[in-house]
């Protein structure tokens, strides 16, 4: 690959990108300006609403049975506060009481706001109990009806130290015969990187976003709206090469984008230490000692700028205006956003697992780093997955700049789920992003409708779950008047292919088996949750658990994943990347780090097994064998631990990790065996998956 192609091209993508003055002001004028005045004016205008508040005349209205203890108790409290800021000449909060004789409804008076807080109350015995009426929606009398709160508890221990001392007892033994004192052991710097790491992740993540949306846009959309990107491809340089120039604008761009945002961020960090150092004097901190946490935060942001410039550049590259992008690039913002709040949760630990979460690992590891909490296998694998989820983002940029269909656009690509019904043509499969649409609408649909079913009625709502899987994307294809047949893959086959599926089935069952060995050891408590929540639906009997689990899914999910997903995936790309497409959706759906790999690895074969026999009931068979398996495993224990013992045991030995490889392998290699020479002639010329 040329590197002064690549050169030129960053070259001529910078000097476009920087034309634009939005693009300048998003990445410069925000992060430099904006946020600081945001911050410091936010902090300033809390204060002036808390002066404020403390500032203001409460008007109290008591209408309680109680000699005038309490009216005694507010008329004092405001007299003594009153000469307190005399001295200072400040004024505080202080009562008013209002006349309650001639209120005829209090309700009223509170939503008039005549009044702000209305007491009533009356004496039984030796207790006075009071009732504090105000309106929540106010924050006036919310306020005072706090206020009037500590005053009734004042009062209620003034009352109690009398009543003790006239009895002759020791008030304090009685009343207080457990003293306590709070010591904050957390060093000052503890402290301001506990305040600092809940905000700043979150900053970082959207001025990042931000910094690198419009030159994404500009480079992708932009170019095509321009009419450049045709002028572009028609120059001696390869599709690689222009791909490698605009990403390299866009991630330095970028990454000038995020140091100006740590810069800026530094700044806020260097002034609330020195309001704090004025406001606290014996509070001190040691900046040194941020010097790390600021180091490895400034690699980390650096790598998640590679991954979000090449996501975002994957996002806007289907568009074909400013504006289509725009509408692209919203979902996107609010995933990183809604994400990007993982940091505000308390108790969320950087584990294993999380450490590979994309936004949300690099949110945890600055809050960890600023908290002092340097795990080194940890922050490497934070680094590594957003370097890796970047090279995966570009080779996928690529296939898209492969693809003239994408770049250049047809009907076979757009959204045909929005379009006038009378307009669309029977026939064929739908479109890629009718696919994208089917693909978010279930899931949207599954994880609300699903959850509260499986909730409210275990067994009986995984099964309604399952048929939602079914019904969405059934009536989308009804709409887009797409042939059933193509869309599902219903058309029949060999025996063959049957038995090939059968035998792949166990195969691949028992090699899965083998994967997770490995991954319950990496991350135990994603493994036991699955666990749990295998067992938690597994309360209808055998026969019944196959059915649910076992048939259902093998229908449901295979007419969605390997029908609807895939048929359409292959008809707009290669058979092997809409494979691996459909197999990593596959997997991300069942919503767990320790299943993606295997349930993936099922998935890539299922579509491979429809690819070679050209219809969908071998997979259904195969789909369906598996999920039995593990039914009848959990069901049978004790039959089965006789006949394979390794699948039980808590630590697999050498012998049994040998055993169920060589055996699952085995069976792989008879059953693709079996399914290459049973596809038929019918297959042929869809042999060579490239």
């Amino acid at each position: 690959m040329s590197t002064k192609m690549i050169r030129t091209l960053v070259k001529k993508e910078m000097l476009d990108v920087l034309r634009d003055k939005k693009t300048v002001i998003m990445m410069l004028v925000i992060p430099v300006i904006l946020y600081p005045l945001i911050f410091i004016g936010a902090m300033q205008v809390m204060s002036m609403v808390t002066s404020s508040m403390e500032q203001q005349t409460y008007r109290i209205a008591v209408a309680a049975d109680d000699n005038g203890v309490l009216r005694k108790k507010l008329e004092n409290s405001s007299q003594e506060k009153e000469k307190e800021k005399e001295k200072e000449k400040e004024k505080d909060e202080e009562f008013v009481l209002v006349d309650a004789q001639n209120m005829a409804d209090y309700e009223q008076e509170l939503q008039n706001s005549t009044v702000d807080v209305y007491i009533s109350g009356a004496s039984s015995g030796n207790q006075t109990q009071y009732q504090i009426y105000y309106l929540s929606s106010s924050e006036n009398s919310s306020y005072a009806a706090n206020l009037v709160e500590n005053q009734l508890e004042d009062l209620s221990k003034e009352i109690s130290k009398q009543r003790v001392e006239a009895a002759g007892l020791d008030v304090v033994g009685i009343l207080e015969p457990v003293s306590y004192e709070k010591k904050d052991t957390a060093s000052s710097e503890q402290s301001l990187g506990s305040i600092m790491g809940s905000v700043l992740p979150f900053m970082l993540i959207i001025s990042l976003l931000m910094g690198t949306m419009y030159p994404a846009i500009d480079t992708t959309a932009g170019e095509r709206e321009r009419g450049t990107l045709e002028t572009m491809l028609t120059l001696p340089v390869t599709n690689r090469q222009l791909i490698v120039g605009k990403f390299i604008t866009v991630a330095v761009i970028g990454m000038v984008s995020a140091l100006l945002n740590i810069l800026s961020m530094g700044f806020i960090a260097f002034y609330i230490y020195q309001v704090m150092g004025m406001q606290m004097e014996t509070v001190s901190f040691d900046a040194g000692l941020f010097l790390p946490a600021i180091v490895v935060s400034v690699l980390a942001v650096f790598a998640f700028s590679l991954f979000i410039s090449a996501a975002t550049m994957c996002v806007t590259s289907f568009a074909k205006s400013y504006k289509e992008a725009n509408n692209y690039i919203t979902p996107f913002m609010l995933v990183v956003m809604l994400t990007g709040y993982i940091g505000f949760i308390p108790n969320i630990e950087l584990t294993q697992t999380m450490a590979v979460v994309p936004v949300a690992n690099i949110c945890l590891l600055i809050k960890n780093l600023l908290l002092f909490q340097l795990d080194q296998g940890v922050v490497a694998l934070v680094l590594m997955s957003n370097l890796a989820y970047a090279v995966l983002a570009i080779l996928f940029l690529s296939k898209i700049y492969d693809s003239e269909a994408i770049l250049f656009g047809d009907s076979k690509s757009s959204f045909q789920i929005f379009e006038n019904r009378n307009n669309l043509k029977k026939g064929g499969v739908p479109t890629v992003s009718d696919a994208w649409f089917i693909i978010a609408l279930t899931l949207v649909v599954v994880l609300y409708a699903g959850s509260i079913m499986q909730i409210k009625y275990g067994i009986r709502g995984l099964f309604g779950t399952q048929m939602l899987l079914f019904a969405v994307p059934f009536l989308v294809v009804l709409y887009t008047k797409k042939d059933l047949r193509l869309t599902y893959g219903l058309q029949g086959t060999r025996l063959s292919g049957f038995f090939a599926a059968a035998i792949l089935s166990v195969g691949l069952f028992l090699f899965n088996m083998v994967l997770s060995f490995g991954l319950i050891a990496l991350f135990p408590e994603g493994a036991q949750r699955v666990s749990d929540s295998f067992s938690a639906i597994m309360d209808g009997g055998a026969l019944v658990n196959l059915l649910v689990i076992a048939l259902t899914p093998a229908v449901c999910e295979e007419l969605l994943f390997r029908g609807v997903v895939f048929h359409s995936l292959k008809e707009k790309s290669r058979p092997f990347a809409a494979m691996v497409v459909t197999a990593a959706i596959f997997g991300a759906y069942h919503l767990s780090l320790v299943k993606f790999i295997p349930t993936g690895l099922l998935g890539f074969a299922l579509c491979y097994v429809v690819y070679r026999t050209g219809s969908i009931f071998p997979a259904m068979l195969m789909h369906f064998m598996n999920n039995a398996c593990s039914v009848l495993l959990s069901e049978y224990p004790a039959l089965f631990k006789k006949i394979v013992p390794g699948l039980y045991r808590r630590v697999p030995t050498v012998s049994d990790v040998l055993l169920l490889a060589g055996a699952g392998l085995l069976l792989i290699g008879i059953g693709l065996m079996l399914l290459n020479y049973g596809s038929g002639a019918k297959n042929k010329e869809a042999g060579s998956m490239r």
